[in-house]
């Protein structure tokens, strides 16, 4: 799984902004694969689902495909525990994760060909919690 190495506060506070009309600017076009999987909701992808998007993609570019994940998980989520009253500060730390906006790509894909691309893509996007679809190069 994915997580920093060293952070500067353990805790962070949530984002207030209203994050519904807002579009990436920022990793938006296919840099290094000749396929990618971008895209089309905003939501939080923790390192678990990263990893498992990244597994199901891998087994089926078998070890031919080569693969880049696009995203990094540096924002740290808590959360309080079960039965617990209000109050008493701050939940504990429980992962990381990324926030997503639409137009972004998450993975890239390369040395296989368009069908075996798509469908290991398809398969990755299945496992996160944002709406994707597969672009090609330009």
């Amino acid at each position: 799984m994915l997580f920093p190495k060293k952070v500067k506060f353990r805790k962070w506070q949530k984002k207030r902004t209203d994050m519904s009309k807002r579009v990436e600017t920022r990793g938006t076009t296919v840099s290094f694969g000749s396929y990618a999987l971008k895209t089309e909701s905003m939501g939080r992808v923790t390192s678990n689902q990263i990893e498992a998007a990244r597994k199901a993609a891998s087994r089926h570019l078998t070890k031919v495909g080569r693969m880049w994940i696009r995203i990094f998980p540096d924002r740290p989520f808590t959360e309080k525990a079960a039965q617990q009253p209000m109050g008493k500060g701050k939940g504990e730390l429980q992962g990381y994760h990324v926030e997503i906006l639409p137009g972004r790509i998450i993975f890239e894909v390369d040395g296989v060909d368009e069908a075996i691309a798509r469908e290991a893509l398809r398969k990755a996007g299945t496992k996160l919690p944002v709406k994707t679809r597969v672009v090609a190069r330009a």
